[in-house]
């Protein structure tokens, strides 16, 4: 049996703001009869305690978290996806002059990635000023998983053994990586999915079986994926893909 917010009674701010249904519902999950279930379930928590019916929340100071992850209620909190180019690089700013990701997004607010993708590397990443959610994703033990499609140098078609090891795992200098998921596109080009946020990780893992990286582009992070984003554009986040992205991450975190 779920317990009681130990904040429903004593915290003054349960007494203001807005209902935690409606906040929800805004927020796309649900109509409110199905947010009043999330919360009558005690799936949701505020401040870090369990809600009940009824409570009210600040959306500019409580935490709101469904399944252990926080929501992003703030208004003022922003979610980019971009399609990374070739040689743009993913930090904030770069000694070196080079172009970085926020550069081609709006300059206010201002954002950060969420891990990295290497200078030659291309595709999808998300940008946000959400510090809680780039934990969560970012985190060895939380991160969803992504998908990349790997141009692999000389054309050459991966042998049963060599896709065994690779979905095995293999030993890096820095450890050994967890199960992949990995597919033979053609006879050039592979697909295969992490869960892990290594720097390099996918480029070393095909070292270690012979092969040099051509190309490496990624095509998925969770349930987030967008063929038509061309190269160096960006969009927003919907509100579906918010949510679909929460409970990707709240799964992953009860792995």
């Amino acid at each position: 049996m779920r317990q009681p917010s130990t904040t429903d009674s004593n915290d003054p701010s349960a007494s203001e703001g807005e209902r935690l249904q409606k906040v929800l519902a805004a927020l796309g999950w649900g109509s409110r009869r199905t947010c009043e279930d999330l919360i009558a379930d005690g799936r949701v928590t505020v401040n870090g305690d369990v809600a009940e019916l009824g409570r009210r929340v600040d959306i500019l100071i409580d935490t709101i978290a469904v399944d252990g992850v926080p929501i992003g209620a703030r208004p003022d909190f922003v979610y980019y996806l971009l399609n990374k180019p070739r040689g743009v690089i993913s930090t904030a700013s770069d000694p070196q002059g080079r172009p970085t990701v926020v550069d081609i997004v709006p300059l206010e607010p201002r954002v950060f990635p969420v891990g990295r993708l290497d200078g030659d590397t291309e595709g999808l990443l998300l940008l946000t000023n959400d510090g809680e959610l780039t934990h969560f994703l970012t985190h060895p033990s939380k991160g969803v998983e992504k998908e990349y499609v790997v141009l692999l140098r000389g054309n050459p078609r991966l042998t049963d053994g060599q896709l065994r090891r690779l979905r095995d795992g293999v030993e890096l200098e820095d450890g050994p990586t967890a199960p992949a998921k990995v597919g033979q596109r053609s006879d050039s080009t592979v697909s295969i999915t992490i869960h892990e946020g290594r720097n390099r990780q996918v480029r070393r893992m095909f070292e270690v079986i012979g092969h040099d990286v051509e190309r490496l582009v990624r095509t998925r992070i969770g349930p987030i994926t967008d063929t038509r984003l061309k190269p160096g554009a960006w969009r927003e986040l919907s509100l579906a893909e918010r949510r679909a992205l929460i409970q990707a991450m709240a799964g992953d975190a009860r792995r």
